[in-house]
């Protein structure tokens, strides 16, 4: 049952389904192209990856404009701040103008290089060895 003079839904305020404003955390994170899939999005609140205003989130949580989402993906931490919630996925150039992005800047290919990295068949590393390795990671 839409409503054909605004194509929304019947009950809902905004083509985007948010009257009230705010939408699920793992939704959100989709629909601005955070993640690349919804379920992605859902099992990295459920495994504690995605904070919002510095609380853990559960898939379900709402989020609303100006709350402030973290979310270590891919390798890095993504922090963004929430500028309008969305429930459906949009184009990338809309969904860039839906967060604000804090994160800091992504690794440079030389950096995200795998150091330390031991020949096939030397063994366990001696006590030495993992010293040297954790000096090159920077630990």
């Amino acid at each position: 049952m839409a409503d054909e003079a605004t194509g929304t839904a019947a009950g809902t305020g905004t083509a985007t389904g948010t009257s009230t404003g705010t939408v699920r955390v793992d939704a959100w994170i989709w629909s601005v192209r955070l993640t690349k899939t919804r379920s992605v999005a859902a099992t990295a609140c459920r495994a504690g990856h995605v904070k919002v205003n510095g609380e853990r989130a559960k898939p379900a949580q709402p989020v609303r404009a100006g709350d402030e989402v973290r979310l270590f993906h891919a390798g890095r931490e993504r922090i963004v701040v929430v500028k309008r919630p969305v429930a459906k996925r949009v184009g990338a150039p809309v969904a860039a103008e839906c967060f604000v992005d804090n994160s800091p800047p992504a690794p440079t290919r030389v950096e995200a290089a795998v150091v330390g990295i031991r020949d096939r068949g030397t063994g366990r590393p001696t006590k030495r060895d993992r010293r040297d390795i954790e000096s090159l990671r920077g630990r």
